[in-house]
């Protein structure tokens, strides 16, 4: 199963936000177990070393970029998927940039805080909290 990330959710994780950041953990674990493919958008990255390093500093916004990548496939953002946005009826650009990317990298969900910006998508889009009662559900069930 590929999930795509949003950049609030991975903020989440690296800024610890509470309690959202317990969620994320937990989330990242199954990545990092390879029960889930994790995928981050190749724009989110720029974005999340541009907030680490202004959180905190270059050095550690550096460490966290190695760690994602370590960890994460990048979802790309080329000209297919910008023209994608483009056209794709969002109100915002970034959030039409990363659901394309997930999109074109064949994501079977798209996490994010912001479900509400994601309307009438071919991808489910959760909250980790829903993301997190999917997985349960399908583990009960004996599938993937």
């Amino acid at each position: 199963m590929k999930v795509l990330f949003d950049t609030d959710v991975i903020l989440d994780f690296l800024l610890d936000r509470e309690p959202f950041s317990t969620q994320m953990a937990y989330l990242l674990s199954k990545v990092e177990r390879s029960e889930i493919i994790g995928l981050i958008c190749a724009s989110s990255v720029t974005t999340l070393y541009y907030l680490a390093a202004k959180a905190h500093d270059r050095k550690r916004a550096s460490s966290y970029v190695k760690a994602l990548l370590s960890l994460f496939e990048v979802a790309p953002v080329n000209r297919p998927v910008l023209e994608s946005a483009l056209s794709a009826r969002f109100k915002d650009f970034e959030d039409a940039v990363v659901y394309e990317s997930a999109r074109h990298s064949n994501a079977d969900f798209l996490v994010t805080r912001n479900v509400k910006d994601y309307r009438r998508t071919q991808i489910p889009v959760c909250t980790p909290a829903e993301f997190i009662a999917t997985l349960r559900t399908i583990d009960k069930g004996g599938r993937e």
